[in-house]
């Protein structure tokens, strides 16, 4: 299955197919006609998949970066081993960047891509469920900083993207739970349809028959939200919905303890609770939410009480000029951003 993101120039395309990464290199050879390519992945992926890349790149001179895998490698202290790893593989701007695993190398490769030289190639193969379907399209990259997560980041578009159902049959069940997380979102942010096929069976191994057409669902909403809105400026917030809770749970815990698409599920929930009572969402989506949860077995709440959540809150991306742009739904899966503060989330109770 082919999807393009139009974004004329930066426009780019996005092949869906089970075994796909091993015609990696058909894919590439079309939009890249350098020498020197570099794969940067993490040591829990290119164990499992790096080879399989790399046999069919053999006319380049390809060279490999493995990084440790997890949230804490993106951060800044990574950033110098990138760069010198590039400069030591002598990469020009003619060359290319090639992103082999989930959201954390996607987003570093992408940003240490974009920065490199004002600019090298870049080439998106996701392999956790939360990449495939979220954060390999749509030209977001970023680092982590210690008062909050993808602070400093850029919108850098990748020249292809290649995503291989297959690789998500030894992803450990958490990364599944991390990735339905994202794709519910999708659900009640665009498409009830998706949200009521999600909420129709009764586990991941059902549900996997129509994975791919899951992935492309969740694709071909994102592609259209990013045509419509490419800077974040308005459709795009949409994307966000419970992420405004879900990066201060993460930072919290300092990125060790609730995974992204986790984080994502508690935020959902946990703000549509609030926006019912406060009359701004239909009865009843948060119930609704919280069954979908945990048919996926992923928990709808943390234990935190909101006030220590709120100081994190007042750096988040959609906080502007001490506003907060914050996501809500008016019913499963029609979404709109209302205009706020940190006061939204005032209370004593825990979420």
């Amino acid at each position: 299955m082919k999807l393009t993101v139009n974004l004329g120039k930066d426009s780019y395309n996005i092949y869906i197919e089970r075994g796909i990464l091993s015609t990696a290199g058909d894919f590439i050879r079309k939009v890249f006609n350098g020498q020197k390519i570099m794969i940067i992945s993490d040591d829990n992926v290119f164990p499992l998949y790096g080879n399989t890349l790399l046999d069919c790149l053999g006319e380049y001179d390809c060279h490999t970066l493995v990084l440790p895998h997890g949230e804490p490698t993106k951060n800044f202290q990574t950033l110098p081993s990138v760069y010198s790893a590039l400069l030591d593989a002598r990469l020009t701007r003619s060359d290319l960047v090639i992103a082999l695993g989930g959201g954390v190398i996607g987003d570093l490769a992408g940003f240490a891509a974009a920065s490199y030289l004002r600019g090298v190639k870049l080439v998106q193969v996701p392999t956790s469920l939360l990449a495939q379907v979220d954060s390999s399209v749509g030209g977001k990259v970023a680092m982590d900083l210690p008062e909050g997560k993808n602070l400093v980041g850029a919108f850098y578009h990748p020249k292809l993207v290649l995503i291989d159902p297959d690789v998500l049959d030894t992803l450990p069940q958490h990364f599944i739970a991390d990735g339905m997380g994202e794709v519910i979102k999708y659900g009640c942010i665009k498409d009830a349809e998706l949200f009521d096929s999600l909420c129709s069976h009764d586990s991941f191994e059902s549900l996997k028959p129509d994975l791919t057409d899951v992935i492309a669902r969740c694709v071909d909403i994102k592609r259209a939200v990013v045509e419509a809105d490419q800077y974040d400026k308005g459709e795009r917030m949409l994307l966000n919905f419970g992420h405004t809770l879900a990066h201060t749970i993460e930072q919290h815990y300092n990125y060790e303890r609730e995974s992204h698409g986790v984080a994502v599920g508690i935020g959902m929930y946990q703000i549509t609770k609030i926006a019912e009572k406060k009359g701004l969402s239909a009865p009843g989506c948060a119930e609704k939410i919280r069954k979908a949860l945990d048919i996926y077995g992923l928990p709808c709440q943390c234990g935190l009480p909101l006030s220590t959540l709120t100081e994190a809150v007042t750096l988040d991306k959609k906080n502007l000029d001490g506003h907060l742009n914050v996501v809500l739904l008016k019913e499963i899966g029609k979404s709109y951003t209302y205009p706020t503060d940190v006061s939204f989330f005032n209370g004593d109770n825990n979420i």
